[in-house]
């Protein structure tokens, strides 16, 4: 599901890209925009989707492989309850696989007390959180370059007027050439940092939300199968 969220709004946004291309304004707004700050910004939305489909298909992997554990285990719990860290159950190198290992080593080392796994719990939640942050970083330095944007556009608009030594047809008319020079740049910039962002923000929502699911159901299942095993497994 992560994956399948990241993809319709992909699609949605490319739709829309192609709309606007088709309209020339996304080529009016390159070639107006003597700064390339715009170009800038479009360049690291694009590599930061990219960085995003990453990290929306790590999740949707683990939770695909955290679900067959789980089916794996209503299938055949008995065995589980008898091998608890060797059963060829758990899916190799993924997050639940070391997370249970992490959980039977720490019962192993109690000898036989209540296993709390809320330690464990939290540096899972840290780490699956760690993949939302560079996006996140990044989606707010696509609001503060369209300020920057903004800025620079109006100093642009406000040179022309600086020169003025005559009021004459032909000086106004130049300076109003470079005021609306000036006032294009900062709207073209400002718009596509914020859209960018907004998008962004909305990818890593989606990816947030991918990333809660996972951590609820590795809890789940360890909660509900793996503990109750291990401690049923010490005290015996």
């Amino acid at each position: 599901m992560p994956l399948l969220r990241w993809l319709i709004l992909m699609s949605l946004t490319g739709f829309g890209c192609a709309a606007l291309w088709q309209l020339g304004l996304i080529q009016a707004m390159l070639a107006t925009d003597r700064t390339h700050i715009s170009f800038l910004i479009i360049l690291l939305f694009v590599f930061t989707s990219l960085h995003c489909l990453a990290q929306n298909w790590f999740v949707s992997r683990e939770l695909a492989a955290t679900r067959r554990f789980e089916d794996a285990l209503h299938r055949n719990r008995v065995r589980f309850s008898a091998d608890i860290d060797g059963t060829d159950q758990l899916p190799k190198g993924s997050m639940i696989a070391n997370h249970v290992a992490n959980v039977a080593t720490k019962a192993r080392v109690q000898g036989g007390r209540r296993v709390d796994q809320s330690v464990l719990l939290r540096v899972l939640i840290n780490r699956l959180r760690g993949r939302e942050r560079f996006g996140l970083f990044v989606s707010e330095a696509l609001l503060r370059l369209a300020l920057l944007g903004t800025a620079v556009g109006f100093i642009l608009m406000l040179i022309p007027m600086a020169g003025l030594n005559s009021f004459d047809a032909e000086t106004l008319r130049k300076a109003l050439s470079g005021m609306s020079g000036g006032m294009a740049v900062a709207l073209n910039i400002t718009v596509t940092g914020i859209a960018t962002a907004l998008l962004l923000k909305l990818q890593y929502f989606f990816l947030a939300t991918g990333v809660v699911e996972l951590f609820d159901k590795i809890t789940e299942v360890t909660e509900v199968h793996v503990v109750p095993a291990l401690e049923h497994t010490g005290h015996a």
